[in-house]
C-alpha cells in the first residue's frame, strides 16, 4: 500500500513540475511572450479557449461533487431516485450551452482568421510605381533558409532582418521538400510547399524586441529529414532607422576584400571549390534553380554557423570538416573531404570576414 502511495505521490509531483514548467520560456522563443500583432491575436485566443475549458471543468466536478455528497444512498435506503430522463428542459439546456460556448470561442477565431490572412497590402504601390509595403520572399531548403528582399534586391541566408513596428509580409516556398516557417515569439506557422507560394505577414513589436536582445529564434515546424530539429535561423528586429541603415549597407555592398594572407589564399580555395554554390554578394542575380547553398556576403556578422554551433572560427573549422557530424543530412556533405587542414584554416580566415557592416 505504502509502495502504491509512494508511486501516486511521485506521479503528482511530476504532473504539477510539468504544468510549471510549460510555461517557462525566454522571450526570444516562447510563444506565451508574444512579440507582435499577430502573435498577441494567437495568445488572447489560447487564452480564451482555455478559459473556456477550464470553466466546463470546473462546472462538470461541481455537478459531480454535489451529484456524490447530496444524493448518496444512505444505507438501508431502498427508494429509486426521481428520473429525469427525456426531460425537454435539461435537453435544451444541455444543449443550448455548448453551442453558446462554441459560439464564444468560434466568432473572434474566424475573425482573427481572417484579418490575419489578408495580405493585400502587400500588393500596394504608390503613384511612383513601388511598393509600399516591406515583401520578403522565404525560400525553405535542406536544411538552411534564405531571405529574399525583392523590392531592394538583395539576398542573404540564416539570418532574417526586419524592422520592428510595422508589418512585413512574407512569401513563402521550398525547394526540395515540405517546410514549415515558424518564428515562435512572433507569429504561428506555415507551410513551404514545393508547388504554390503561400503568404502572411507578421509584425515585431520594438519594445518586446529591446527585451529579447533584438534576436528571435526561428524553426522549421515540419519534419523533413533527419535534420529538421537543427533547421534553425534567427530573426534580428532593428528599428526603422536601423534597418534602413542594414538595407543601404547590404545594396552598396561591393566586392569582399581579404583583410589578410591567409584571407587572401581562403577566398583563392572559396573561389575555385564553393562558389558555384555559394555567393559573397547580397546582390546575387543567380536564378532560382542556380542557388544551391546558402548566401555568404555577410557571413562574418552571423549570430550561428550552420544555424545552430557558435559563430567562431573554431566552430567554423569544424564544420567544414565534417558537417555530418552536426547536420545528418546535409547537402554539403562529402564536398570539402579533401581540403587540407591549412586550406581550412584560410577557407575559416576568410569567410569570418565577410561583413557588410562593421
Amino acid at each position: 500500500m505504502k509502495a502504491r502511495l509512494s508511486k501516486w505521490r511521485l506521479f503528482s509531483i511530476v504532473a504539477m513540475l510539468a504544468l510549471v514548467l510549460s510555461g517557462c520560456g525566454e522571450p526570444f522563443l516562447s510563444t506565451l511572450q508574444p512579440a507582435g500583432e499577430v502573435a498577441q491575436t494567437q495568445y488572447d485566443l489560447m487564452i480564451l479557449a482555455t478559459l473556456i475549458m477550464v470553466l466546463v471543468i470546473i462546472v462538470v466536478m461541481v455537478v459531480y461533487m454535489v451529484a456524490i455528497v447530496r444524493f448518496r444512498r444512505k444505507k438501508g435506503d431502498t427508494k429509486i431516485p426521481k428520473q429525469v430522463e427525456g426531460s425537454h428542459t435539461l435537453e435544451i439546456v444541455w444543449t443550448v450551452i455548448p453551442i453558446i460556448l462554441l459560439l464564444i470561442l468560434a466568432v473572434p477565431t474566424v475573425t482573427a482568421t481572417f484579418q490575419l490572412a489578408d495580405t493585400k497590402a502587400m500588393d500596394k504601390k504608390d503613384a511612383d510605381g513601388n511598393r509600399e509595403a516591406l515583401v520578403i520572399n522565404v525560400r525553405a531548403n535542406l536544411y538552411w533558409w534564405e531571405f529574399e528582399y525583392p523590392d531592394e534586391k538583395i539576398i542573404t541566408s540564416q539570418d532574417l532582418v526586419v524592422p520592428t513596428d510595422q508589418k512585413v509580409y512574407f512569401n513563402v516556398t521550398a525547394s526540395d521538400v515540405k517546410h514549415s516557417f515558424w518564428i515562435p515569439a512572433a507569429g504561428g506557422k506555415i507551410d513551404t510547399n514545393v508547388d504554390g507560394v503561400n503568404k502572411f505577414f507578421l509584425e515585431f513589436d520594438g519594445k518586446k524586441a529591446k527585451d529579447a536582445g533584438g534576436l528571435f529564434y526561428g524553426k522549421c515546424a515540419e519534419l523533413c529529414g533527419p535534420s529538421h530539429a537543427l533547421m534553425d535561423f534567427k530573426v534580428k528586429a532593428l528599428p526603422k532607422e536601423e534597418f534602413t541603415a542594414w538595407v543601404e549597407d547590404m545594396k552598396n555592398a561591393g566586392e569582399p576584400k581579404p583583410t589578410s594572407d591567409l584571407a587572401q589564399q581562403g577566398q583563392e580555395i572559396f573561389s575555385k571549390k564553393c562558389l558555384s554554390c555559394h555567393a559573397v554578394s547580397p546582390q546575387d542575380g543567380r536564378p532560382e534553380s542556380a542557388r544551391l547553398a546558402p548566401n555568404l556576403s555577410n557571413f562574418g556578422e552571423r549570430s550561428r554557423i550552420a544555424g545552430v554551433l557558435d559563430h567562431n572560427e573554431e566552430e567554423l573549422k569544424n564544420w567544414i570538416s565534417d558537417p555530418e557530424q552536426y547536420k545528418p543530412g546535409n547537402k554539403m556533405t562529402g564536398t570539402y573531404g579533401n581540403l587540407q587542414e591549412d586550406e581550412i584554416d584560410a577557407l575559416a580566415e576568410y569567410l569570418m570576414g565577410l561583413k557588410v557592416q562593421d
